[in-house]
Formats: structure tokens, C-alpha cells, sequence
């Protein structure tokens, strides 16, 4: 009995050396700079009592520079699983109190031993990164643990939901990490990526940028894209990775949870009709339309202020989980650029991953045109959206509000790009191009030979909009399977997820197609 005592109050030091982050000085640092510690951040994301550590006693073998008698807490990154609302999840969190959670073998091996356990028993993955970078010490070691962790992650993409929470540097090699996860948040002036820091910016290239210029949460959010979201702190920024996660399955071969005890919105009948314009040449505000069709409070947008011309996000209607894709007429008209198409297309097919039925909303007048979009390559770009769209099996309902115009048109999801379902508002105008140009290049010569060209063109143009500028004419060729009205589209896009809850889709066997990167 009292070997037995010993043995554990030994385990019970070790346990609590283990646990202690880099000590009291390094927390209190930590804190300071606004940051939470790993295992704080863990605390607030699990369910209280459910989280189980595993690899505490890991440590690094490295022997140079010092490091034989180094001892780092839990080797600066903390792992294990817990429940998220009852669901089990797979988390790691780097320890910055420990070493400035420096990315060794024995780091990057614990982050690898999670992402495989996570795959095998078919759980999300959640990892906050928080980081020095590499551990310098451990030179090739510590390259090649980042070699395994790219390549375990990869294998896993497609199979599990990956979330990447940045509340802290993460910057060199190891910043491909959480861009190659599914969904990447940020917090405000604390978390920083980029793929090498200003001193060594500063001194392979001459150029002196400050780190929240170079790799800071708004750059990302609004320039490069490379966030999903961002928040004001840690604790902010867990609650809405559990958010998140509330709207995914655990695995490819699930469906998402349904949600209870959701609210349909409480809004006039007019409140669409009052919202989006008859007159195609009025913008409006697309987000106020999906707050009037989604249940109340559910609707969680990625990307908010990068491409603003085209939305997406999660939400629920009737309880039921759903990918939106919308264009949003208060931008660009909504129009589809290389950006917006690049957002679109990874979300389109994340959502097909993971059967979660795709919705759009489209009022679009084209892909965006002239020697700037070309030059960015608008063609490559663009074609993303058509490979995400034609190469998605889960149920896809689209919705026309007004404009629907060429290659936009086809980009958003017709019939003849995968749409299972099409609704068309009495304002949809769906055309190979906009009236104006059609009428400008059918009847070029008679109204250049008019006597009065203004009479002419109006003329024209009044019969070509009562003649084809209407959703009446894809309806009677069948390219819309029906026309309904604003105060429906609720109404309308539950009966079509009630239809299309058990779809099946078989295609040809291979490998992947070659989308057009």
C-alpha cells in the first residue's frame, strides 16, 4: 500500500509539472499580451469535465544547443478529445507559455498523432496554433515532422472537418498548417500568418513591413482571403468555432445534426418584395433577403469582407443545415470575379464533402469583364465555380431573384450545371446576355437607319423584354421548374429539401477531375 502511494504521488508531480505551461511568469505574460493559455482555450471549448489528454509526457530527444536538460511542458502543444455539445472532438493546442510552443519532431509529432486519431475514429479536428515557428535547434527533425503533419492533414481533408483557430504567430513553414485546414479564424491583434516574419522579409527582399501589415487578422480577412473569420478575442474566437461545428457532421459518410427548437423568421409578407427591387437597375442588400428566408439567428457567414460581391456561409431552415451562395447586389452588382469565384468554389465543395445541401440565391448580371480580370485570369478562376457546382452530389436548389445572365448564369448553378431544383421570382430575367446588349447587337443596323434611333431602341427593347426578358421563357423551355413568389421561397426551398433529403447520385469511377487550379 504504501509502494502504491509513493508511485502515484510520483505520478501526481510529474502530472503537475506536465501540466503547468511554461510557470506562473510565462501565463502572467501571456495574459498580458491578451491571450488565454493552451489549456485555457481548451477549457472554453470542450464541455466542462469531458476533455482527455493524451501524449502529456511526450518529450523531444534533441541534445544540441543546450537542449539535453531542456524540459518543455507537454513539448509545447497540448492534445487530446473532449465532447462539443455532446459530439466528440479531437483538439491540439500550442503552448506559447512553453518554449514560444516552438514546432519540434516531438511537437509536430503529437499534432500528427491527433489528425490520425481524429481520421480513424472519424471526429472533427480542431488545432490552435500559437507559435514561434520552428525549433531551431532540431534543424532537420523539425522539417521533416512538418512534412508528416502537411502530409497526415491532407490525407484527412475530405473525410473529417478540420477548423483552424490562430490566436497567436504562426509564421515560416509551419503557416500552410491551418490555411490547409477547412475553415481558418483569426483573432484581432493577436494572431499573425504569414509565410516568413518582417526580419526576414527585410533581409532576402529590402523590404520594411510592420507584422500587422504583413500577416495580420484584417489582412488576411479583407486582401488575401486566407481567413474565414475573425474575432475581437480567444474566447470569442472558440465560441464560434463551436458554432461551427454545431452545423457539421463528424465525418464525409454523416449528415449534419439537425437543429431544434429553430425560429422561422417573423416578417410581413411583403417583407422580400419590399427588400429586392423590380427595377434591375437597383442594388440592394442580399444578407437582408437571407435574414427574411433563413431561421432567426443561424445564418454564419465566412469571408464577410473579402469578396463581398458574393456571399456564403451556413444556416439553418426549418432546422435543416444548409451552404448558402449568394450574390449580393450592393457590390459589384454581384457580379463574379476571380476572388469571389475562388471563395465560392472551395465552399461549394466543402459543402459537397460533407452532405450539406447547397442553396443560391442568384441576381447576377455576368463574370467580370476587361483587361484586369482577364489578366488575373478570370477564365481559370471562373471554371472553378462550373467544376465545384457540375461535380457536387448533394441536393442543390437555386433561386433566381432577378438578374441571370450569361456564364453567371450557367456559374451559379442552372439545371444544366447540377441545380436539382429551380425556382424563379416574376422580376427574374434569365438571358444570355442583358436585354440592352441583345437588342443593341440584334437590330444594330434597323436602329442605326432609324430616323429616330432612341424610338427604335425602345421599341425593340420593350418587345424583347415582353418577349424574353421575363422568367416565362425558361419555364416553358423547362430550365426553371417553376415560378414562385417572394413571400414563398421559405415555403418553397422546405418542400424541395424535403424531396431531395434522400438523393442519390452515381458517377463514373476516378480518380478526381482535373480542376482548373
Amino acid at each position: 500500500m504504501k509502494e502504491m502511494q509513493k508511485k502515484i504521488e510520483e505520478f501526481r508531480q510529474k502530472d503537475k509539472t506536465a501540466k503547468a505551461c511554461g510557470g506562473e511568469k510565462q501565463i502572467v505574460k501571456q495574459h498580458k499580451m491578451g491571450k488565454l493559455t493552451a489549456r485555457e482555450r481548451l477549457g472554453l471549448l470542450f464541455d466542462p469535465g469531458s476533455f482527455s489528454e493524451i501524449d502529456l509526457m511526450v518529450k523531444h530527444r534533441c541534445s544540441e544547443f543546450g537542449m539535453k536538460d531542456k524540459n518543455i511542458p507537454a513539448e509545447g502543444v497540448v492534445t487530446g478529445f473532449g465532447s462539443v455539445e455532446g459530439r466528440t472532438v479531437m483538439a491540439f493546442s500550442e503552448d506559447y507559455t512553453a518554449m514560444a510552443g516552438t514546432f519540434g519532431e516531438s511537437h509536430g509529432n503529437k499534432i500528427v498523432k491527433s489528425i490520425e486519431l481524429a481520421t480513424q475514429m472519424r471526429t472533427p479536428i480542431v488545432g490552435v496554433n500559437d507559435s514561434g515557428g520552428a525549433r531551431l535547434q532540431e534543424g532537420l527533425d523539425a522539417s521533416h515532422a512538418y512534412a508528416r503533419l502537411f502530409s497526415t492533414q491532407i490525407k484527412a481533408s475530405g473525410l473529417i472537418p478540420q477548423i483552424a483557430l490562430l490566436m497567436g504567430p504562426c509564421i515560416g513553414g509551419q503557416a500552410y498548417h491551418p490555411i490547409m485546414m477547412d475553415f481558418l479564424i483569426m483573432v484581432k491583434n493577436t494572431s499573425h500568418l504569414a509565410i516568413a516574419g518582417p526580419a526576414i522579409v527585410e533581409t532576402m527582399t529590402g523590404e520594411e513591413v510592420a507584422l500587422e501589415d504583413l500577416g495580420g487578422a484584417e489582412v488576411h480577412a479583407k486582401v488575401t482571403g486566407q481567413t474565414d473569420l475573425v474575432t475581437d478575442d480567444d474566447s470569442g474566437c472558440i465560441s464560434i468555432a463551436r458554432k461551427l461545428l454545431s452545423y457539421l457532421p463528424c465525418h464525409t459518410e454523416e449528415k449534419p445534426p439537425l437543429h431544434k427548437n429553430c425560429k422561422a423568421p417573423s416578417i410581413p409578407s411583403n417583407y422580400l418584395e419590399s427588400i429586392v427591387s423590380g427595377n434591375l437597375s437597383r442594388p440592394y442588400d442580399m444578407k437582408k433577403a437571407i435574414a427574411g428566408i433563413v431561421d432567426v439567428g443561424s445564418f454564419l457567414e465566412f469571408k464577410p469582407d473579402f469578396a463581398r460581391n458574393i456571399i456564403i456561409g451556413f444556416a439553418t431552415i426549418g432546422g435543416h443545415v444548409v451552404g448558402l451562395v449568394a450574390n449580393q447586389p450592393n457590390v459589384r452588382a454581384g457580379g463574379i470575379d476571380v476572388d469571389a469565384s475562388d471563395k465560392a468554389a472551395r465552399f461549394i465543395r466543402f459543402c459537397d464533402l460533407f452532405n450539406i445541401p447547397l442553396i443560391q440565391f442568384m441576381d447576377t448580371p455576368a463574370y467580370w469583364i476587361g483587361t484586369k480580370e482577364e489578366h488575373a485570369g478570370i477564365l481559370r478562376h471562373g471554371a472553378k465555380m462550373l467544376f465545384a457546382f457540375v461535380e457536387a452530389t448533394v441536393p442543390k436548389i437555386t433561386i433566381i431573384f432577378r438578374k441571370a445572365y450569361a456564364g453567371a448564369y450557367v456559374g451559379m448553378c442552372c439545371k444544366d450545371t447540377g441545380a436539382d431544383l429551380v425556382y424563379a421570382w416574376p422580376t427574374a430575367v434569365i438571358a444570355l446576355v442583358a436585354p440592352e446588349t441583345a437588342v443593341s447587337v440584334l437590330y444594330a443596323k434597323e436602329i442605326a437607319s432609324s430616323p429616330d434611333p432612341g424610338k427604335t431602341l425602345s421599341q425593340r427593347l420593350s418587345e424583347y423584354d415582353l418577349n424574353y426578358s421575363n422568367p416565362y421563357f425558361a419555364a416553358q423551355r423547362g430550365y426553371i421548374d417553376g415560378i414562385i413568389e417572394p413571400k414563398d421561397t421559405r415555403k418553397q426551398i422546405l418542400q424541395a429539401l424535403k424531396l431531395t433529403k434522400g438523393k442519390k447520385e452515381v458517377r463514373p469511377k476516378k480518380k478526381y477531375a482535373n480542376i482548373t487550379l
